[in-house]
């Protein structure tokens, strides 16, 4: 068995064997070339995406930055985005389902190195596959590692380190991430409650309008205001006119009305 057929298969092998080595430096050429176009050349970048990827959906975009180690490893499904720094360590395979945002500096990891220091000083390692569902959105520097399971319907948080499979229809954070809060779309498929249930909640519902027992609004003939004509005559009012000879005699221009 070569070292890649070890590979494939999660059993340890050697990273150093010369087809592998020979593999990963195609690989990295690919990526580079790719980080080295401008921003605006969508059909050689679209290209060089086609010979790197096993397989990839329709209205797929990965911006620069991006970094593989094989790429005959990962599949891609339909609308997918990757943000500048996407790193994909696809020793194993890696598979993202459709409807995946990828946040930028996010690493997927299918390496490990064992935990016995006497095997890892050998050189040997392991590859497990990481398998990404549908509708799945990945915040800012999530790292992701080796033999990975995420469901469908899940938000990672920023900065999250995913050691332990997440459960479809999930919020989940922190380090080691962990789900944190059941999604609206989970909680919108709930059972409903029992007709009995609904029953007991409906005297509850009326039992305000039975307690009512406040008096009853004044009615309209008593909040209308009072017509002008029946209102009472405040008393005589008494106007007092002067005749002004010379209206500009005073020092200020205007009559002086105050004697």
């Amino acid at each position: 068995m070569t070292e890649k057929e070890k590979q494939q298969a999660g059993e340890l092998y050697d990273a150093s064997d010369r087809e592998l080595f020979t593999e990963r430096v195609k690989a990295r050429k690919l990526c580079g070339e790719f980080n080295a176009l401008e921003y605006n050349d969508f059909q050689k970048r679209e290209r060089i995406i086609d010979r790197t990827v096993a397989l990839k959906g329709e209205n797929v975009t990965i911006e620069a930055g991006f970094l593989c180690n094989y790429g005959y490893n990962i599949v891609i499904g339909n609308n997918f985005h990757a943000d500048v720094n996407c790193i994909l360590i696809d020793n194993a395979e890696i598979t993202f389902g459709d409807n995946v945002y990828v946040g930028p500096n996010c690493c997927f990891c299918t390496a490990e190195r064992p935990l016995d220091s006497v095997t890892r000083n050998t050189g040997l390692e392991r590859a497990k596959p990481i398998k990404v569902g549908n509708n799945v959105c990945f915040g800012s520097s999530v790292t992701v590692a080796a033999g990975i399971t995420i469901g469908n319907n899940v938000v990672i948080a920023a900065g999250s380190v995913v050691t332990k499979d997440i459960p479809s229809d999930c919020i989940a954070a922190g380090n080691p991430c962990l789900p944190t809060k059941i999604t609206e779309r989970s909680a919108h498929h709930e059972a409903p409650k029992k007709p009995e249930e609904k029953q007991a909640a409906q005297p509850a519902q009326t039992a305000p309008a039975a307690q009512n027992t406040k008096a009853t609004p004044p009615s309209m003939e008593e909040i209308r205001p009072v017509s002008p004509e029946n209102r009472k005559p405040a008393g005589p009012r008494h106007l007092e006119v002067r005749r002004v000879e010379n209206p500009n005699n005073g020092s200020s221009g205007f009559p002086d009305r105050r004697k």
